[in-house]
């Protein structure tokens, strides 16, 4: 309990209780708020690339669409379909949504790094972190929580009685489990850089633009994170989960009023989530950004450091937000094939690689770099030569298989 905040180590007063209660309802505010400004935020800019006008009744700029589709869907009636699991079908939603918001309870949403301080800062006379809890397995817990949001989802679909949105759930299911895989390496090499587990840990550590975990691990890891983080999310080009052309609506086909309001709001969420779990992990979080060791937002004192995590999630909400402007959608051949064939093996090579520096070149030497990077190669190739004659091995005997079944 100690590690989890340093409010708790003067025992459970009184104020420190108030603290912690205080914090718990900023978070879920936050959260709220942020949520709802992202499905503005995300019509407003796909509006702007595609020549539209985008919401501008509801409220100033439109800011008030997305209150206002909240109350029409909690207002309208929720339908059961007749032959679903009825306890299930309830619950799914929440299952969904719920860890979404619990991944803001580890995230560093601010504090004071600046002179190599510690994150820490002083509110009513206590020392506190500005996040809701440091446990020292901080980002085991975002891992365990991601992989918790495909249970509401195959749950929804296998809920539901119908086989559509069962499919749905199938492909959400092994969608997110072959990313899931490379997300994790990519997780692997950042704490093989930061010596911990804990989330405000690797946000310590990353006290430099040089230490910046995008630049420490070699880049790799973050554009492997991103692109699986995307998949995930099922955001495009691989929201193949809400494939209309080919599955009517996905697994939320028979979800209707607040129950799909629930999913509509985890889908937005998560990526604010992801958003910041990238921004803690690869660039610094509330870290500032310093050029001739002065703290361009200093002049914000104790709040800059939230200032410059606003300003590193807004670079990735706008690039999500591109994403769904631009790519088209990928099959789902394609999908599976870039996760297992690619993404997995270069995350799981990059890491073994950077293994190997910390093992064999401790202190940097130019000359060990080499030799280990030389024998990487060499390696590499032979498990590249390896993985292309197993495929092709495969290939071939499918075509066989087809050949014999045409035959008969």
């Amino acid at each position: 309990m100690l590690a989890i905040d340093p409010l708790v180590e003067q025992g459970l007063l009184w104020t420190p209780i108030l603290l912690v209660l205080f914090k718990v309802v900023i978070v879920f505010v936050i959260g709220l708020i942020g949520t709802m400004f992202m499905v503005w935020y995300e019509r407003k800019v796909v509006s702007g690339m595609q020549n539209r006008v985008g919401p501008n009744k509801a409220g100033p700029f439109g800011l008030l669409q997305t209150l206002a589709d909240g109350m029409k869907l909690i207002f309208k009636e929720d339908l059961l379909p007749s032959r679903a699991d009825r306890i299930v079908f309830r619950i799914a939603p929440f299952l969904a949504f719920v860890p979404a918001f619990l991944v803001w309870s580890v995230i560093p949403l601010g504090g004071d790094f600046s002179d190599g301080k510690d994150g820490t800062v002083e509110w009513f006379g206590h020392l506190t972190l500005v996040q809701l809890a440091d446990p020292p397995m901080g980002i085991l817990v975002v891992l365990a929580l991601s992989s918790i949001a495909v249970y509401g989802i195959m749950l929804a679909g296998w809920s539901s009685g119908s086989k559509y949105p069962l499919l749905g759930s199938v492909r959400a299911s092994a969608q997110m489990i072959s990313y899931e895989a490379a997300l994790g390496l990519s997780v692997a090499a950042v704490l093989l850089s930061s010596g911990t587990l804990s989330t405000s840990g690797i946000v310590r550590v990353q006290d430099d633009l040089a230490n910046w975990n995008v630049v420490s691990t070699g880049i790799v890891p973050f554009v492997i994170f991103v692109i699986a983080a995307t998949a995930e999310l099922n955001r495009p080009p691989f929201d193949l989960v809400e494939a209309e052309q080919e599955l009517v609506g996905g697994f939320n086909t028979e979800y209707s009023a607040f129950s799909f309001a629930l999913f509509f709001l985890a889908e937005f969420m998560n990526v604010i989530t992801m958003s910041l779990v990238i921004v803690t992990l690869f660039l610094g979080g509330p870290q500032p950004v310093e050029i001739g060791g002065t703290n361009l937002l200093g002049f914000l004192g104790p709040l800059s450091g939230t200032a410059w995590l606003v300003l590193k999630l807004f670079a990735f909400l706008y690039m999500y937000v591109w994403f769904r402007a631009t790519l088209p959608r990928l099959r789902y051949d394609q999908l599976m094939d870039f996760g297992w064939k690619v993404l997995i093996p270069i995350s799981l090579g990059w890491f073994l690689l950077l293994a190997a520096l910390r093992e064999f070149s401790p202190d940097g030497d130019w000359q060990d770099s080499i030799r280990v990077v030389l024998i990487s190669l060499v390696v590499a190739a032979l498990c590249i030569g390896l993985f292309a004659a197993a495929l092709r091995v495969s290939r071939a005997n499918r075509e066989a298989a087809n050949r014999a079944g045409a035959t008969n």
